[in-house]
């Protein structure tokens, strides 16, 4: 089987612009993507992904939750993703799918059809204004929204308050990048490797793999 890429492992890193670069992105490949569906007020439902998660789901609209497993993002009231360490993903679904034997829910793998960038700097805020009718700023830092940028679906991620974690959909990757680079002229934007622009919450899942030489990418 060819190996897989990241959807922008194409982009060449160092500066997008010839001015300063205010704002920093990197690419998060090397994630898994599982996506649970249920009741909240399921106690059946509740109580099998708790066992396989470490923790509870989370119910309040907009929450994330870090556990053993992972991070969760609540989607919708039955709706959730975990995101995890990409080689801890097929243990992580064989045991919700054991766990959810008999319950009214699903959890499916999608993790050929996400992927992550990180985007940090002092006016990530601002770049976020260009790209989405939501109101980042009101967004709490370690909650997540669904939005929508141009013609493409977005989950916000504000991991800290440094930056935030940007999560959509592969076919969208280079479309949104291109929105992302042409709003960013006004501040200056330099995309690097993952290890050089670090996400709280999604970096501790990556398996880093030791520098390569300038100019390279590596596949996820």
């Amino acid at each position: 089987m060819p190996e897989l890429r990241s959807p922008l492992a194409h982009l060449p890193l160092g500066p997008a612009t010839r001015e300063p670069a205010a704002l920093t992105a990197a690419e998060l490949p090397d994630l898994g993507y599982l996506v649970l569906r249920g009741r909240q007020d399921d106690a059946a439902f509740m109580a099998a992904t708790a066992a396989v998660l470490g923790a509870p789901l989370p119910g309040r609209p907009r929450s994330v939750l870090r556990c053993a497993a992972g991070v969760v993002l609540w989607q919708s009231p039955d709706e959730w993703w975990l995101l995890c360490a990409r080689d801890q993903r097929d243990r992580l679904l064989s045991s919700q799918q054991a766990a959810l034997a008999g319950c009214f829910a699903q959890v499916v793998d999608n993790s050929g059809g996400f992927t992550s960038l990180r985007v940090s700097g002092l006016p990530h805020l601002q770049l976020l204004r260009h790209l989405t009718p939501y109101d980042v700023e009101a967004l709490p830092a370690g909650d997540c929204v669904s939005t929508v940028v141009s013609k493409a679906s977005m989950t916000i991620l504000r991991s800290d308050a440094a930056g935030v974690a940007l999560v959509f959909r592969r076919s969208f990757a280079d479309y949104l990048w291109r929105l992302i680079e042409r709003s960013a002229r006004p501040y200056g934007l330099r995309l690097v490797e993952a290890r050089q622009c670090p996400d709280t919450l999604l970096s501790p899942l990556l398996a880093i793999q030791p520098a390569q030489a300038p100019g390279q990418r590596r596949a996820a």
